[in-house]
């Protein structure tokens, strides 16, 4: 043993929206059509009563997949795996998974989880005390400790200890955050491979990257909520509620197909724009932020670049918090994540389209589990940081996959940090000297309208992102002389001045100002390629605190070609958030003795080139830059 539903519209454009990206929320990018067994890999369809929730009084039955490989018996028991699913998916979704790590000599089970997929109960956000108790006696079924419905009993998963069977989890999104729920109740579990999950639900619902607790994505102020995406899982939620009534009629009682606090919770937060401390109480209560020590199996983590609902800095806070307490962790950002985009050619496929063994990722998952569950240590751990380069080419057919593509790194953060000056010409230089003097200025078109489009999903990638003239402020470089590369959260320290937002901040969170930030690429010819499509909300806690502002933007990794410019902008709106609820205009002053910076953290320890003429001065990036300090 190693130890929403909402009541409130949201819009023909919205509900468009919804079912464009239906099945990007609940599942990776594609999916498989349900495997039957092969003559190495048998499959049936067991269903397990489970008792949950805090006083363990609620029977749930769940429905699941035994995958069992031919080598699996009572003679040659073999590790397990669990296995469940995306919001909204079932078990069906991790057939084509199920069936590769079968083949692999691993016995599988693949669920749905509570609320999803003939599962009867209710969603409860992967709270451990419903999803992760369900999941730990999933383990005693595995252990052969626990009959099915049938009462048959399992003997051919290999034990450490009686009741304690050789187990590992693995699975994506919701399916990734219920394994922490599992884990920390049950400290039978050997390994976990969470992939494209949350942190703190609190943050990945209604996000502030500002004022956050160092090292987390936890901050006091309540953060600008993400309406289209809760709106997204709420009707998602509902409809599976109402194709399964019939195997379990409460799930609509109350709460359509949620926990009866959910509902409220999230009308509330449509209305006023942000959760109420209440709200707040009970997504943290259902994320790993609250509970991480006692997570003690050894961990990897996938997380997506290309993400705009899990960012990166949700894997960031949750490595280093395993990290710190002693767990063993590594930590792999791939190319893709919930936002529509498939894996690039050599990258792992959650639906198992892929062979695990032709990937790198694939590898690694492998490898992490025949290191933990089968206690083979010639499986190599990897590398403790590992990152996509889309800049770098490989051949994706080749047995090694995308690895040519993946840089490396010993420890997070990676390599040093660049600062760039933000000047009041609009200049972005990276030498203090070249500031000028000015400001900019810019206010929202009106109360609760967006001006800017951002996080859209590549569905409607034919609506840009664009940000309506005099509703944003930018800074952009020269030409740069050299490719920059970026590896990491990148910040901006900056001075707000809103003396309207002054007077009604003073109502409460709602009266605060928001705004976005956020970086692009600007080609040559002047197309703008928002980086990695994502924007980093910020309430401000009090915009007439004279000290600057400290702003976390998106995690990224990212290179800005030579002859390419880098753009910094703050945005007073984002179509996909709640946003501010009075008109108030905003003015960012620059002054040469104490100018705003963005701070951006680049690999290696040599300097890097930068920008060419700059104020009629050659400056390059490189010498101003300094070892990295603590923080993302």
């Amino acid at each position: 043993m190693r130890r929403r539903y909402s009541t409130i519209p949201v819009g023909a454009a919205a509900l468009g929206l919804l079912a464009t990206m239906a099945f990007t929320a609940s599942a990776p990018p594609s999916r498989a059509a349900h495997v039957v067994g092969t003559p190495s890999v048998g499959v049936r369809t067991v269903q397990v009563d489970v008792t949950v929730g805090p006083a363990r009084d609620t029977t749930c039955r769940i429905v699941g997949d035994l995958y069992q490989p031919a080598t699996a018996t009572a003679e040659t028991p073999q590790p397990a795996i669990l296995t469940t699913h995306g919001f909204g998916g079932s078990k069906d979704d991790q057939a084509g998974l199920a069936h590769r790590l079968a083949e692999q000599d691993y016995v599988v089970l693949a669920y749905s989880g509570l609320g999803f997929g003939g599962t009867q109960c209710k969603i409860h956000l992967d709270d451990p005390d419903w999803d992760g108790l369900a999941a730990r006696q999933l383990v005693d079924y595995l252990a052969g400790q626990r009959a099915d419905a049938d009462g048959d009993r399992l003997d051919l998963v290999a034990l450490d200890g009686p009741g304690d069977p050789k187990v590992g989890m693995f699975g994506g999104s919701y399916g990734g955050h219920v394994q922490f729920a599992a884990a920390a109740v049950d400290d039978r579990i050997d390994a976990l491979v969470p992939a494209i999950t949350w942190n703190d639900l609190d943050y990945a619902l209604a996000p502030t990257n500002a004022g956050l607790t160092p090292g987390t994505v936890t901050s006091a102020e309540p953060g600008v909520f993400k309406r289209m995406w809760a709106d997204l899982f709420a009707a998602l939620g509902v409809l599976r509620g109402a194709e399964h009534a019939l195997g379990d009629p409460r799930r609509l009682t109350g709460c359509p197909n949620f926990a009866d606090q959910i509902c409220p919770a999230l009308i509330e937060a449509n209305v006023a724009g942000f959760p109420s401390a209440e709200t707040r109480a009970m997504l943290r209560h259902a994320s790993v932020a609250s509970y991480v020590e006692k997570v003690r199996a050894p961990t990897l983590l996938l997380q997506g670049q290309d993400d705009t609902l899990f960012n990166l800095q949700e894997a960031i806070a949750t490595y280093r918090a395993l990290d710190a307490q002693g767990t063993p962790v590594r930590m792999v950002w791939q190319s893709w994540g919930h936002s529509g985009q498939t894996p690039a050619p050599g990258e792992i496929d959650l639906s198992g389209a892929r062979d695990p063994m032709t990937t790198y990722e694939g590898r690694r998952v492998l490898d992490w589990f025949a290191y933990w569950l089968r206690d083979d240590h010639t499986a190599s751990l990897g590398p403790p940081l590992a990152y996509f380069r889309d800049w770098v080419r490989y051949d994706g057919a080749a047995p090694a996959g995308a690895e040519p593509a993946y840089g490396t790194a010993d420890a997070y953060p990676v390599g040093g940090t660049q600062r760039l000056y933000l000047s009041g010409d609009r200049s972005l230089t990276p030498v203090p000297g070249d500031v000028v003097a000015g400001a900019q200025t810019w206010v929202n078109l009106a109360a609760g309208v967006p001006s800017s489009y951002s996080e859209l999903p590549p569905e409607l990638e034919a609506i840009p992102p664009y940000d309506t003239a005099g509703t944003h402020a930018a800074w952009t470089t020269a030409p740069l002389t050299g490719d920059v590369e970026t590896v990491g959260v990148p910040t901006l320290d900056v001075t707000l001045r809103s003396p309207l937002a002054g007077v009604t901040q003073a109502t409460g969170p709602g009266g605060r100002l928001i705004v976005f930030a956020k970086l692009y690429d600007v080609a040559p010819d002047g197309a703008l390629t928002l980086v990695h499509r994502l924007v980093s909300p910020v309430r401000v806690a009090d915009v007439t605190d004279p000290r600057p502002l400290h702003i976390e933007l998106p995690g990224i990794v990212h290179r800005w070609p030579a002859g390419h410019r880098i753009r910094v902008v703050l945005a007073a709106s984002d179509a996909v958030y709640a946003n501010n609820t009075a008109v108030l205009p905003v003015t960012v002053r620059t002054t040469a003795a104490d100018p705003p910076v963005l701070t951006l953290p680049v690999p290696g320890p040599d300097a890097v080139p930068g920008p060419g003429p700059v104020l009629g001065r050659k400056a390059a990036l490189g010498p101003d830059a300094e070892p990295a300090r603590s923080g993302r």
